[in-house]
């Protein structure tokens, strides 16, 4: 599958032949909550209804707004997600994001891609998504 991009452009997704989908934001952008939004919005629309493991590459992204991070609380297709960054503003961002909001789903912080990849592999298979 070729990577969609997101609304607003600042962003691509796809579902790779692993069956984890990849996110990947453009360098040097500041992440709103519209921009997250878009993503889920893409996300949910690839996975048709059933949930995967996530991987965000997010090791350039310049900053997250205030808004973005409350919005990362909302429900997506990710059945797990592993945010991979590089740098101490990286994990900072990522630290921030997970200690002090209620996520979703399971959400970790990696320097490492094999790291994600292999966490992101320890869940469960793709799995409906049961609408409440």
């Amino acid at each position: 599958m070729e990577p969609i991009v997101v609304d607003g452009g600042k962003g691509t997704v796809k579902l790779g032949a692993d069956g984890i989908i990849h996110l990947s934001w453009r360098p040097g952008i500041v992440l709103e909550s519209d921009d997250v939004l878009a993503a889920m919005a893409t996300v949910n629309e690839i996975c048709g209804g059933s949930e995967y493991p996530m991987l965000v590459d997010m090791g350039t992204t310049k900053a997250v707004t205030r808004q973005a991070k409350s919005t990362f609380q909302i429900r997506c297709a990710a059945s797990r997600i592993a945010l991979l960054g590089s740098s101490p503003v990286d994990r900072i961002i990522a630290n921030f994001t997970i200690d002090r909001q209620v996520l979703p789903c399971p959400t970790r912080f990696f320097t490492s891609r094999d790291g994600a990849l292999d966490w992101l592999l320890q869940g469960d298979s793709p799995t409906p998504i049961l609408e409440s």
